[in-house]
Order: C-alpha cells, then sequence, then structure tokens
C-alpha cells in the first residue's frame, strides 16, 4: 500500500504521491540479478537455449511466438507466466490472446522439462523466468541482440480474463493510446517504439488489418498503395480472417531495421504501426531507427530488459516452483 502525503501546496502533493509510488515500483524489480540461479541452477541459460533451439529447429514460428508471448504476458498483471495458466476462465482465452501461437508456449514447456531433466534444476526455476530467457534466445537466433536478462522472477497464480480486457495494445491505436498504454508500465515513447520493432518478425491475419484496405472510403491513405493491393490479393473479401500475413514484407524472418523502413514507405501493416511514422512526435525516432541498425537494437535492449521488470514479484515464499505444464 502506499499514500500520499498532503503539503502545503498540490505540486508538493503531487510530487510525494510520485517519488513514494517510484519507491514501491523500484522495489518490485530491484531483488532481480542475473546470476540468480547461480548456486541452485548454475547452467540455466545453456539449458534453456538448448531447448530453445531445439525447438527452433522444428519450427521458425517458434521466434515470433515467444517473443509475443513475453509482451503479452508483461503487459497482463506483470511478467509472472500467468498466460501460460489453464483454467476455466484464464489470460490466454481472452480474444486478444487467442492469436497467440502455440509454439510459444511449447517452447516454455520444452525449456522447463528440460530443466527438470536435470536434478539440480528440477523445480528451481520460475516459468517467468524461462520465458524471459527463450525471449532474449529467440531474439538472438533470429539476428538480432543478445543481452544479459534478469532473473528471479516467481510465478503467478491468478490468470482471469477479465484482467486482459484493455491491457493490451491495439491494431487501430494512434500515438497518443500507445504512449499512454506503454507508459503505464514505466516505458516511454522511444520504449514504445523501439518494442514496436519487435514486428519485424511474425505475421498477423487478414482480419485484423481488413479495415485499411477495404471501407467506404477506400484504401487507407497512409497506406502504400502498391503495398494495399498487394495486401488485397493476399486477403481477398470473404477470404477466411485468420490467413497469416508476414508483418514485415522485405525480411520478416530476419530481426533487423527494416520494419521501420517499411514505415517510411507506408508499408506498416497496422494503423498502430504506420502511425509512428506519420505522427511527427515519433517519426524522428522511426528514421533514427531505420538509419542505423545498432540504434535500434540498444533501444531495444533497453526496452525489453525494461518490459521484463513490469509487476513482477519477487522473494521467495513457494511459487517460484510452479510447473509450467499446468498450460494443458
Amino acid at each position: 500500500m502506499y499514500k500520499c502525503i498532503e503539503k502545503e501546496s498540490k505540486m508538493k502533493t503531487q510530487m510525494l504521491c510520485v517519488f513514494v509510488l517510484s519507491f514501491f515500483v523500484v522495489s518490485s524489480y530491484a531483488q532481480l540479478r542475473q546470476n540468480f540461479y547461480q548456486t541452485t541452477c548454475p547452467n540455466v541459460e545453456s539449458i534453456v537455449r538448448s531447448a530453445v533451439n531445439k525447438k527452433f529447429q522444428q519450427t521458425f514460428v517458434t521466434i515470433p511466438a515467444t517473443l509475443r508471448l513475453f509482451f503479452h504476458d508483461c503487459f497482463v498483471r506483470g511478467c509472472d507466466a500467468s498466460v501460460l495458466l489453464a483454467n476455466a476462465n484464464a489470460e490466454k482465452d481472452h480474444p486478444d490472446n487467442l492469436s497467440l501461437a502455440g509454439d510459444g508456449f511449447d517452447t516454455v514447456i520444452k525449456a522447463k522439462a528440460a530443466l527438470d531433466s536435470n536434478p539440480s534444476c528440477r523445480n528451481k526455476v520460475s516459468c517467468a523466468d524461462i520465458l524471459a530467457l527463450a525471449t532474449r534466445d529467440v531474439v538472438a537466433l533470429a539476428g538480432g541482440p543478445s543481452y544479459n536478462v534478469e532473473l528471479g522472477r516467481r510465478d503467478g497464480r491468478i490468470s482471469t480474463i477479465a484482467s486482459v480486457q484493455h491491457r493490451l495494445p491495439h491494431p487501430d491505436f494512434k500515438l497518443d493510446q500507445l504512449n499512454t498504454m506503454f507508459a503505464a508500465h514505466g516505458l516511454s515513447q522511444t520504449d514504445m517504439i523501439a518494442l514496436s520493432g519487435a514486428h519485424t518478425l511474425g505475421f498477423s491475419h487478414c482480419g485484423r488489418f481488413s479495415g485499411r484496405i477495404y471501407s467506404k472510403k477506400g484504401i487507407d491513405p497512409t497506406l502504400n498503395r502498391q503495398y494495399a493491393l498487394q495486401l488485397r490479393q493476399m486477403c481477398p473479401l470473404n477470404v477466411d480472417p485468420r490467413i497469416a500475413i508476414n508483418m514485415d514484407p522485405t525480411t520478416p524472418r530476419t530481426f533487423d531495421n527494416a520494419y521501420f523502413q517499411n514505415l517510411q514507405q507506408g508499408k506498416g501493416l497496422f494503423v498502430s504501426d504506420q502511425i509512428l511514422f506519420t505522427d511527427s512526435r515519433s517519426k524522428p525516432t522511426v528514421n533514427q531507427f531505420a538509419s542505423s541498425n545498432s540504434a535500434f537494437n540498444q533501444a531495444f535492449v533497453n526496452a525489453i530488459t525494461k518490459l521484463g521488470r513490469v509487476g513482477v514479484l519477487t522473494g521467495n515464499n513457494g511459487e517460484i516452483r510452479r510447473v509450467c505444464t499446468s498450460t494443458n
């Protein structure tokens, strides 16, 4: 709990509120550290990486599915693996999560099984930490940056459909909506743009953007017309809305800055993608990332590290031992 202490002025009161709230936010992830499992499961990173590699050899979808799963988990109830839980009213059953590919869930389950096959690691590593490590590993597999992962998250025990409502960005969001949602998790506009760059991987479905290519007013004017006509060919009227389309039409299997170069050409698949270039407030950052892959990578590492701290549960109260296979 926290409360704001009233002082002489409204401004002072607001400053105290922010300070006290910030203290609790920081303390929630202060216990995370890179060597959290040094004594209990010293090979955790190599074991998870090996399991992720094996899963990747089976299907490329492992990469975008795992990355997207991490984002959806952290934005709802924090990075606590609650999206993995199964019950009659679970997060993963909310309409916004139904498109999460099963390969993301399976990646975590396979990595958990690999850890449990090692006697020194059995039931020692949280599913939340496994997902964070697997996310780093799939980004690297796609040619993106590798980075150190802070560990020590406990797994949540609560997962409800209601907790997802209005917690995830939608394809038609404008910049203010995106900034507000990300700011609620301590993420800046630059963080939001960098994380949006993950759309350089993976796919979406025709039903998620059909309004941009079919409407009474015609094609969305912010959309590259030739690209829009190509999308119409891939997603004709009355097509199955679940047909998958690459988010990045140029290098869909490589983690790079092509996403931002596509935005410069009007080839952002969602309104929430293209708005990053058409809005003058975010356009300079898009241009920066489009011209420098290293600048994008650096910003992405910073942003996903901050994302991994959102709403984390820490401390050793036994909850860390929940088994991932509860998703079945």
